[in-house]
């Protein structure tokens, strides 16, 4: 057993001692504690842009019963329209998002924090799923403790699972379709029927991931456990009937009209994989890591006398990981429109199983060396920061803007802003131009309002900044200087540029309020 201890100890040999974790105290306790930590402030700082589209979605299913990319006064798109057809049913996503937050507002209300709610509760139990998991994976209690521990002290996870969006979904769907398939290839009963409700499901929150779970799974079979192909196969084919009419349906999103650029592009894929690797650094697990797994193998090797490679029962559930990891890292980096931190969340609970695992390992050996296995996972993260955030309410210029246009503007008047419609189109009744939806800018020419952001965040917000810049006279424009900063990201979801307090030292965010009386422009059809 002592090559097996290396990967956990075994602690369900000693009940005396570690029973009463095996009851649902512990889970019971992780549960409370992750909904503290992302339920605290949780409307604190408002749905920033792409959060605001989620919402705006599914508010459309209130009226409508489906997703659609307008409400029929502004429409909703990031994509110059891409995301939709003529009938503005949404295909860019699968829905299962939409309808969560739908459900939410049909319970609560519309309000920030009943947008962010639904995934609130998906992020803590995918802390309580982690554990699960981690036992499951390494029968060590002792490291299922410390994968979970890791991951609801993990705050970029943390951050993930209080937006608005499908990653705290992702992250749950696809832990639990990993836990199935272990199940199923150990032959435990009910396994296949919970493989294909969680792969199903996988899909309904982000098709791309739904394929590379299924890649990794048929390949992880065919390696370690080609007795259970059989079973695997089947799971993965009623998953696919049951989800192909959707992948019909998906199949005339227009993808590559807005990232065919980047597609299967070996050196955009390898700049791609070079920013995740860095941001799998410095956000989740440190690489010198690899180090503590090294020397603890040199010393079991040099005291013990034998084999260093984790043992056999080990072996499959550790590839799992790994094949998984490495399957989406690639998928990623040659599909991907971007190294977006938020395409890493379905990864971010097994890299921390990886640590769990090794700090159980230590721990065998020594318990300071555990511990310090521990706090190198978590000394690197912003806890301090992200306390501070969920404890104190502070200004954004999204808050900053509603608030004026709310006291100064009339329903119906028209907006013109070049990034950062979407918020405002959630928060009021105004008609809102540019941003990212392929609009005419010229409809700015009428528009009463105009917010010309400092900065701009792509191509086509800068295109629509050129335009009003060029074309509006702004100089017969009354300019209101508003009393806050104007910065670009607000509640984004990227660690590196997440603010965890209001940021100093930035222009002031600026209203342009046209003479005269107001001008509708024309509204989407309905």
């Amino acid at each position: 057993m002592v090559a097996a201890e290396t990967f956990g100890p075994e602690l369900e040999s000693r009940p005396g001692k570690y029973g009463r974790w095996g009851g649902a105290l512990f889970p019971a306790g992780l549960l409370a504690a992750a909904l503290v930590l992302l339920g605290l402030g949780l409307d604190h700082q408002l749905l920033w842009q792409d959060e605001a589209q989620t919402a705006l979605i599914g508010r459309t299913i209130l009226d409508h019963g489906l997703p659609l990319g307008t409400d029929g006064l502004n429409l909703f798109s990031q994509e110059s329209g891409a995301e939709y057809g003529s009938d503005f049913i949404w295909r860019w996503h699968t829905w299962l998002q939409f309808y969560a937050v739908a459900l939410s507002f049909q319970l609560l209300g519309q309000s920030t924090l009943a947008a962010r709610l639904p995934f609130v509760l998906f992020g803590a139990g995918t802390m309580v799923l982690q554990y699960f998991f981690a036992l499951r994976l390494t029968s060590s209690r002792w490291t299922a403790v410390f994968s979970a521990v890791l991951l609801l002290l993990c705050v970029p996870f943390l951050i993930l699972s209080r937006q608005c969006r499908y990653y705290s979904p992702l992250a749950f769907f696809s832990l639990g379709a990993l836990h199935a398939y272990l199940g199923l290839v150990n032959g435990r009963p009910g396994s296949l029927a919970w493989l294909v409700a969680a792969a199903t499901l996988v899909f309904h929150t982000h098709q791309f991931f739904w394929a590379t779970l299924l890649v990794t799974l048929i390949l992880h079979a065919s390696i370690f456990h080609p007795s259970k192909i059989k079973p695997v196969l089947i799971a993965l084919a009623l998953t696919l009937i049951l989800t192909g009419p959707w992948l019909v349906w998906l199949a005339p999103a227009k993808y590559l009209q807005s990232y065919g650029s980047e597609f299967l592009s070996l050196t955009a894929a390898a700049d791609k994989m070079l920013v995740f690797f860095d941001q799998v650094n410095f956000g989740v697990w440190p690489w010198y890591l690899l180090l503590a797994a090294a020397a603890l193998a040199v010393i079991q090797k040099l005291k013990d006398r034998t084999s260093a490679i984790p043992p056999r029962r080990l072996q499959g559930p550790l590839a799992l990981i790994l094949l998984y990891i490495a399957v989406n890292l690639a998928a990623l980096s040659l599909t991907a429109p971007s190294a977006y931190f938020r395409y890493l969340t379905p990864l971010i609970p097994l890299f921390l199983v990886l640590a769990g695992i090794l700090a159980g390992a230590a721990w065998t050996w020594r318990p300071w060396a555990g511990a310090a296995v521990l706090a190198a996972v978590l000394l690197p993260q912003p806890l301090p920061a992200y306390f501070y955030e969920i404890t104190h309410d502070f200004g954004s210029p999204t808050k900053c803007l509603i608030e004026f246009l709310r006291a100064r503007a009339e329903d119906g008047d028209v907006a013109a802003i070049t990034y950062g419609d979407l918020p405002l189109k959630f928060y009021t009744r105004l008609r809102v131009v540019g941003g990212l939806t392929g609009e005419d800018p010229s409809l700015a020419r009428q528009a009463r309002w105009v917010i010309i952001r400092p900065w701009v965040m792509g191509r086509p917000d800068y295109l629509v900044k050129k335009y009003y810049l060029e074309n509006l006279d702004l100089k017969r424009y009354r300019p209101h200087v508003l009393n806050c900063g104007d910065y670009p990201h607000e509640n984004r979801e990227s660690p590196e540029v997440h603010p965890f307090r209001e940021p100093i030292g930035h222009s002031p965010l600026i209203v342009f309020e046209r003479p005269g009386p107001a001008a509708g422009v024309p509204t989407p059809p309905r």
